[in-house]
């Protein structure tokens, strides 16, 4: 049966910790990967052993552990001892040293040979082991072949032991140093000893700062190369996380002699010698006069340098290569083609149609009801018309799903479609095995960050044609660029941009207003859901906590009753915060209390999940097939397998308590977050408390997220705030230079 691996049934405060020790009788259950256990433990004088539960590695039988934790009170397994920290010991009595040797801790030891090796060297076993193994000769039964494989596995043993006591008298805690040690093997004390800070750079969850602990807890000087070093790529990954490809050299050297607290020298450096290694690259963009701009040398992680200069070089490559297939004639195939689809294109969707088969590479762009979908759809009937093989996909599986709708073609997921593998962390498409299309359409393109655009374009064949479909107004990408901002901006791709609103979307306030928005006006607004004949209205309210009532209200009744919308399923809660009264978390908390309140419900941390709750993956999981970004409900919940089901659309995905890292609550989701999803409500708060990140384009894809309704509760004046702040937090990129000057 297997155990919650730190998941618990019911909240918990902050319990005492006290001391315990014990002798390990029984293990229970064991994690082999993060080492978390569940044993019986011995105290001295008790009558029946205790259960604890930590991380304990899975100790051998017998072994003597001295441990800190607390107790609590399981609500199905009774009482526990959680361990906070722990250190394991040799036994030392005679009946202890039979057990511990006994239990298949030492490859070629059983219990019959524990009890034979023990009756002849009594209490003075263990120091034989250490010290004169040899004399295990003398023990019946106990030959050459078998005494080198016991003193290979004692020996392997006591670099374990060794090395964990080692990790743990410096801060090291237990869950921790097991990973290190599985990661390092026999170099682990050699390693942490030389370098700490090797640890933030190749092991996943240990980032500089826990590196940067662990070095001072052994004594590292806090001006030392390597400290300085990786606190340079530790603040560079910070800012990729931000949404840069490089930083301004200048700028950088002030952040980490801030970070770091050392001058600027060392910094220097430490720069340059990160930049030899080519870990980094330092660019001093001005060696080329046509793109001439003061102090403006450039610092990139090297596979940042790498995917933009690639993705600059490709895309000049792709326009440069010649069309395979013979020249059609734009206009026959457009009158075909509406005949086909019924459908009367405007000026620009022919332009965009026509433009398609004459180009290789090609941008349409456009806002909500301007009749994106319509051009996929027509593009796609031409060249399939032609007999050619066409490929659809887009950033998440959402929006894949949505052009398959539309189109009534296959599309994936970009991940899916270059055949990611998660054993080996990589695409398997590539320009090895390129993908087979002669068409490539991308939708919702504006979502590419620059890594994942460097692997797209390493796997299209030259001779296809590339269309990226998108909305540049909307939010960019989460990861690091502005990919496609930047190749419109290049002047160097052809560009169509639809502006027209069709005459059925300009009945939708949603679709008048967002462009509205867009263009810098304030939106229509309405002040009660309960009109008639709206799809936009705006709720006046300043005070946050009178903000969030509205937003439960809205959720649990008035939308539902108004518009006959699922309260859950239907209606979106969309914040630009994680934090605060308005954001992600407590939103979340208040709407599952309101929308979903149950007693079935199994807690990960703070975040309690409960049957029927609305959940979002956050990660992408191909062995599951979901992706980042989608939504389900969950339907069971089994304490005793230690199993939950999410229900996504028609399928049920099961997850073990040990996997809910990969879950978020989604009654609330931030609005980058939404990117590429639509809703058929969405709710959001526009409050100044949000004041950091109140932008145009923060404002315009949280409306343009619904399909027959939006909410906007908050003031006007936040609500104006944003609409005139139309220069988001710049994007440190150079993609747009790289493909205007050739660099």
């Amino acid at each position: 049966m297997k155990p919650d691996s730190g998941i618990t049934a019911t909240a918990q405060g902050t319990p005492e910790t006290v001391a315990l020790s014990g002798q390990v009788e029984r293990l229970t259950y064991v994690d082999a990967q993060s080492g978390f256990t569940v044993a019986q433990v011995r105290m001295e004088k008790a009558e029946a052993p205790a259960t604890v539960a930590g991380d304990l590695m899975g100790p051998a039988i017998g072994t003597l552990l001295h441990m800190d934790g607390y107790w609590v009170q399981h609500p199905r397994f009774g009482r526990q001892f959680r361990v906070v920290r722990f250190e394991a010991r040799v036994p030392a009595t005679r009946q202890g040293i039979e057990k511990y040797l006994g239990s298949g801790l030492i490859e070629g030891l059983g219990p019959g040979f524990a009890e034979r090796i023990v009756e002849k060297f009594g209490e003075q076993t263990l120091d034989i082991l250490e010290h004169q193994i040899e004399r295990l000769r003398e023990v019946s039964g106990i030959g050459a072949k078998r005494l080198e494989r016991i003193r290979k596995a004692w020996g392997d043993q006591k670099h374990i032991r060794d090395v964990m006591l080692f990790l743990q008298s410096h801060g090291i805690g237990t869950a921790l140093a097991g990973r290190i040690i599985r990661r390092y093997g026999r170099q682990t004390m050699a390693v942490v000893q030389v370098d700490p800070y090797r640890l933030a750079g190749e092991m996943d969850g240990i980032g500089f700062l826990t590196a940067d602990r662990i070095a001072a807890q052994m004594g590292f000087d806090a001006q030392c190369a390597q400290r300085i070093q990786a606190g340079i790529l530790y603040v560079l990954q910070e800012l990729t996380a931000e949404g840069h490809v490089y930083y301004p050299y200048t700028d950088l050297v002030l952040k980490c002699q801030t970070m770091l607290k050392t001058d600027h020298e060392p910094v220097v450096r430490a720069m340059a010698t990160l930049a030899a290694e080519r870990r980094l690259v330092i660019e001093d963009p001005d060696a080329d006069a046509r793109g001439f701009q003061p102090n403006h040398k450039s610092v990139y992680l090297a596979y940042h340098y790498a995917g933009e200069t690639f993705i600059a070089r490709q895309l000049r490559l792709l326009t440069g290569s010649p069309l395979l297939r013979p020249q059609v004639d734009a206009e026959r195939a457009l009158v075909w083609v509406q005949r086909q689809l019924k459908v009367e294109l405007v000026e620009q969707q022919r332009l965009a149609v026509a433009m398609a088969l004459k180009k290789k590479v090609l941008v349409i762009t456009g806002g909500p009801g301007t009749g994106k979908t319509t051009i996929i759809q027509a593009i796609t009937r031409l060249y399939q018309q032609l007999r050619a093989t066409v490929l659809l996909a887009a950033p998440t599986g959402r929006a894949a799903k949505r052009i398959s709708e539309t189109t009534g073609r296959t599309a994936k997921t970009l991940h899916r479609l270059l055949e990611y593998s998660p054993m080996q962390g990589s695409f398997q498409r590539n320009e090895k095995k390129p993908l087979d299309c002669e068409l490539l359409i991308v939708d919702e393109s504006s979502m590419i960050d620059t890594l994942l655009m460097h692997h797209l374009l390493k796997a299209v064949p030259l001779h296809a044609t590339v269309i990226l479909v998108g909305d540049v107004n909307q939010l960019p990408s989460v990861g690091p660029g502005n990919v496609l901002k930047d190749i419109i901006a290049s002047n160097t791709v052809p560009v169509v941009t639809l502006d027209k609103i069709f005459r059925q979307a300009q009945n939708s306030r949603i679709v008048v207003n967002a462009h509205r928005i867009n263009a810098g006006k304030m939106p229509l607004l309405e002040h009660t859901v309960e009109e008639d004949g709206n799809d936009f209205y705006f709720i006046e309210q300043s005070d946050a906590d009178k903000i969030l009532e509205i937003i439960l209200q809205l959720t649990a009744e008035r939308i539902p009753r108004r518009f006959g919308l699922d309260p859950v399923d239907d209606i979106q809660a969309l914040t630009p915060m994680h934090r605060g009264t308005l954001g992600a978390e407590n939103l979340n908390r208040q709407l599952q209390r309101t929308l979903n309140p149950q007693q079935v419900y199994v807690t990960r941390g703070e975040q309690r999940f409960q049957i029927e709750d609305k959940v979002m993956q956050i990660r992408n999981n191909y062995d599951k097939e979901i992706f980042n970004g989608d939504i389900g409900r969950i339907s069971a919940i089994d304490a005793q397998a230690k199993t939950l089901g999410v229900r996504f659309d028609e399928r049920t995905v099961s997850y073990e308590f040990a996997e809910l890292g990969d879950l978020v609550l989604a009654y609330a989701v931030s609005i980058h977050k939404a990117q590429g999803s639509e809703f058929p409500a969405v709710v959001i708060p526009v409050t100044t408390q949000h004041y950091v990140l109140l932008q145009r384009n923060l404002i315009y894809t949280g409306i343009t997220r619904a399909r027959r309704l939006v909410v906007l509760v908050g003031t006007k004046q936040a609500m104006a705030m944003a609409i005139k702040n139309n220069s988001p937090q710049r994007r440190y990129t150079q993609l747009d230079r790289r493909l205007s000057f050739g660099a």
